[in-house]
């Protein structure tokens, strides 16, 4: 028979009982280990107002543990991507979230005879009040902004150096904010050469990358259109009945063409260097100066992200095998 005793350690046998074990009871076998899950690196695109929708992915993933290790980031993705990785979403919530017609007005500073509409100062100090003077090498996980060169038309990384400076390189769209001058180059918005940093990500080996489009269901496939080409009248004043909706003005010329761009560049690059998993928030209604509706794309890159979120473990599984 044996005599059991209970300890602080738990129940053992008594060993000095008639025909007790000479031992006290082996411990259970400890747990397996969980399979450990492969860091992803993030490319996200540019897009204008609708790049809010990066923070929602971006909560996304922090809501369900998966590891960002690295961030390539152009225009505000780069914004985006660099105010995450010096711990400053939620302020950067916050600030999109509180922006209405009217604010965004107040942030905004003429640049009268500069290279663009404006100069961007009143965003920058926003932006110093919270990332300061921080540096991209001292963030503990590799990011890297994208900007273009002007003169060359070369692409440019950004990931060392001011952190500031290179998120407003990244966004500086040609035309409306004036182009940064860094280190004898003057750089403007990196949408112009690399919508989607994904080759960023592949330059710094990183094995699991994630890309963001923002502009995947703007237009479409392209498609070539045999057209007529009918006289056009020599008088272009509005007529009476004439439909004004088929007039548009510069700003919306200047905005659509740049959809354009990014679209076709974006799809050009993505199929040459493809990335493991591509998220495609639904943002197509949302216009790139509708900074107001930051709520609506957060939101819509939050369920996006929620939506794929089984594809995207499965490929981490897999990548660590």
């Amino acid at each position: 028979m044996l005599n059991w005793t209970f300890n602080r350690s738990g129940m053992t046998a008594d060993a000095s009982a008639p025909g007790g074990p000479s031992h006290a009871l082996a411990a259970p076998p400890p747990e397996p280990a969980k399979p450990a899950k492969s860091k992803i690196a993030l490319a996200l695109g540019g897009g204008a107002a609708r790049g809010w929708a990066h923070i929602g992915v971006l909560k996304a993933l922090d809501e369900e543990g998966i590891e960002v290790g690295m961030i390539a980031g152009t225009s505000i993705g780069a914004l985006v991507g660099g105010c995450y990785l010096a711990g400053k979403l939620d302020e950067l919530e916050t600030f999109a979230r509180s922006l209405t017609m009217r604010r965004i007005a107040g942030l905004l500073d003429f640049a009268i005879g500069g290279g663009g509409l404006f100069g961007g100062l009143r965003l920058t100090r926003r932006m110093q009040e919270h990332l300061q003077d921080m540096l991209i090498e001292n963030l503990d996980r590799p990011f890297v902004a994208v900007a273009t060169e002007v003169n060359s038309g070369h692409e440019v990384w950004l990931g060392e150096g001011s952190l500031i400076t290179a998120i407003r390189a990244s966004y500086a769209l040609p035309g409306i904010f004036e182009p940064i001058k860094c280190n004898n180059r003057t750089l403007v918005d990196g949408a112009l050469v690399n919508p989607v940093p994904v080759s960023v990500c592949r330059a710094y080996e990183q094995q699991l990358v994630v890309a963001v489009n923002l502009n995947y269901d703007l237009y479409g496939r392209s498609a070539v259109i045999k057209h007529r080409a009918d006289n056009q009248p020599v008088d272009h004043q509005q007529r009476p009945g004439q439909d004004q909706t088929s007039r548009l003005g510069m700003t919306s010329v200047m905005v659509q063409a740049f959809n354009i761009i990014q679209d076709r560049i974006s799809r050009a690059r993505l199929a040459g260097d493809p990335p493991d998993l591509a998220l495609h928030p639904k943002l197509n209604d949302i216009g790139m100066s509708e900074f107001h509706r930051a709520g609506e794309a957060i939101d819509r890159g939050y369920l996006e992200t929620k939506a794929r979120l089984s594809e995207l473990q499965r490929l981490q599984e897999v990548l660590v095998r």
